[in-house]
């Protein structure tokens, strides 16, 4: 069981950090820094944990329960990523990696 806990920690920060990293990496190489700084500061709607009791809950999933991780607002990401334009665009991309992140998270290693 704690093999399961590893490498649940290692897909989480692996698709955090190093996943945004080849993103960026492969689809714009002309700035990939500005571009992983930008995947990487949506993190920050992480943020949203703070309003819930108790902050955190090993048996709560995000997705779903916190305001920014809501299905609505999903939708508004993915569409966001699709439809808009620059660093817009760029933002809407990371937190769609950030939501599907988020769900492997908590359902895939859930035993």
């Amino acid at each position: 069981m704690e093999n399961v806990f590893y490498m649940r920690e290692i897909s989480h920060y692996f698709l955090h950090f190093i996943f945004p990293y080849f993103i960026a990496l492969l689809f714009f190489k002309d700035n990939w820094r500005k571009v992983y700084l930008i995947l990487l500061a949506t993190m920050l709607v992480d943020l949203d944990h703070l309003w819930a009791v108790p902050i955190f809950d090993p048996h709560r999933g995000s997705i779903g329960f916190h305001l920014l991780h809501t299905y609505p607002m999903l939708a508004l990401y993915l569409l966001g990523a699709l439809f808009l334009k620059g660093n817009y665009r760029i933002i809407c991309i990371g937190l769609v990696l950030h939501m599907v992140t988020d769900f492997q998270d908590f359902h895939l290693w859930k035993f």
